[in-house]
């Protein structure tokens, strides 16, 4: 049974959501709400004359796929960003991703200090000592820092961008500030929006683009909580808690992971890696093997790539970048603790210790019942999208997992897709966005002890 503490805990953290949160305090509700109204409004403004190059209104669909693309920090396009949108609808874009960017941040950061709250009240003091979680009364110093770190971040890369764009490519200083600043809120956000038709390809080797474009990739996607309690660390004033050494940890591999494979899967190949130099062909691995977290950007054409190379893209868009970020994915720290749990039960051990702590039951069937919700999203719309086109399987199911991931990658078939199929992965983007935050917290904050168990009996596996 409850204890009165934890009663009292749980009122609590009820009435701090109603503050935080509109819609009647329903975080669910509230983030879809949110995110809904800013979609709608940015559908409106891409379909008006201006915001096109040839002034001519954009149609619904194309408008709706766009904006959705932007504020769930997708990147999937059905229209030349450079060459369909105006200046004016290029402005959009970018404040529909700067929105979607902040927006996720601040919810994600809100509703786990929300999760944390209620559950470091629960915990002992010595745990809640070594952790140091947020609490309720920073609330204004977590908005606050969301912003003001993205800012600051994406100042620095337009900074390099444009200094690069004017150098070297010899634009106009007004140019290069254009479209330095908006590389930069597309990079840092993981949106994957790019001014030119051929992506970065362009950039394969200019290591002044091919470097900061990844770096604002990696640091957007690490999360704020991430980034908050490295600086406390550094000042001395915090141990690492086990959220951070996961996503830190995990993220390293797989950085090196795809890195390495994708560099030695590609070498060879003409049609991707073969052509560039030794550099070209490492820096080009880097930043193939960085955008699979959760951003769109390509250097290399994604669709002549080897089998393998696409299938481990498959993987890495699928797992994405870290809680609280402006990545998709079910989330390095949900993959890492699931790896942590079947390495549990390989060895027979009856729970499952991480970095010096028990992992509770219940973060566990949370860890599991969003990957396979996800699994299951991705299977239904592969399903649905294969029963709308012709094309092969395997570009079929990159799209479905980069529109459920919202990572914005492409083989190139998304613009030839019938509109039907454009709303059906628009709506996979807005799920794939918002479904993961809202269900990670909804799961955490009803979590509730049972006051009794029925009779135990163990099912036939294998």
């Amino acid at each position: 049974m409850a204890t009165r503490y934890e009663q009292h805990d749980g009122s609590r953290i009820r009435r701090m959501a109603r503050k935080l949160l509109p819609s009647g305090g329903h975080p669910a509700r509230a983030v879809m709400a949110g995110f809904a109204t800013a979609i709608a409004i940015g559908t409106v403004l891409l379909m008006l004359p201006i915001s096109s190059n040839d002034g001519t209104a954009t149609d619904l669909v194309g408008a709706l796929f766009t904006a959705t693309s932007a504020v769930c920090l997708t990147g999937l396009t059905i229209y030349d960003t450079g060459d369909h949108w105006s200046e004016f609808g290029h402005v959009v874009i970018a404040c529909l991703v700067q929105l979607g960017g902040l927006g996720i941040m601040t919810v994600a950061s809100l509703l786990g200090l929300l999760v944390a709250r209620r559950f470091g009240l629960r915990m002992q003091l010595s745990a809640q000592r070594e952790t140091k979680a947020l609490r309720l009364g920073e609330l204004r110093a977590v908005v606050a820092g969301v912003i003001k770190f993205s800012l600051i971040f994406e100042f620095i890369i337009a900074c390099i961008l444009t200094g690069r764009f004017f150098f070297g490519y010899e634009h106009s200083l007004g140019k290069a500030l254009y479209e330095g600043v908006f590389h930069a809120i597309s990079a840092f956000n993981n949106a994957g929006f790019a001014l030119y038709s051929d992506s970065m390809t362009r950039f394969v080797d200019d290591p002044w683009i091919a470097i900061p474009i990844p770096v604002a990739v990696i640091v957007g996607g690490l999360g704020f909580p991430v980034w908050f309690e490295i600086g406390r660390r550094l000042r001395g004033r915090v141990l690492w808690s086990m959220h951070t050494k996961i996503t830190v940890l995990t993220s390293a591999v797989l950085l090196v992971f795809a890195f390495s494979f994708i560099t030695i899967a590609e070498w060879s190949n003409e049609q991707t890696m073969g052509p560039l130099s030794v550099p070209g062909k490492l820096l080009a691995g880097f930043f193939a093997g960085t955008m699979p977290r959760s951003a769109g950007f390509n250097s290399i054409e994604i669709g002549e790539m080897h089998s393998s190379s696409l299938l481990l893209q498959d993987v890495l868009m699928f797992i994405g970048g870290g809680s609280a970020s402006t990545a998709g994915g079910i989330k390095v720290t949900t993959f890492a603790l699931l790896a942590f749990v079947i390495y549990a039960e390989l060895r027979g051990r009856s729970s499952v210790h991480v970095f010096g702590r028990k992992l509770a039951a219940s973060v566990q069937r949370q860890a599991l019942t969003i990957a396979l919700l996800t699994v299951g999203l991705v299977m239904i719309t592969t399903l649905t999208l294969l029963t709308m086109t012709d094309f092969e399987f395997e570009k079929v199911l990159f799209e479905a997992i980069s529109a459920t991931c919202t990572v914005g990658l492409s083989t190139g078939i998304t613009p030839d897709l019938p509109p039907a199929a454009h709303v059906v992965m628009s709506l996979l983007m807005f799920a794939g966005r918002i479904g993961p935050i809202t269900l990670g917290a909804a799961l955490a904050l009803r979590d509730r002890p049972r006051r009794y168990e029925l009779p135990e009996e163990r099912a036939l596996l294998g």
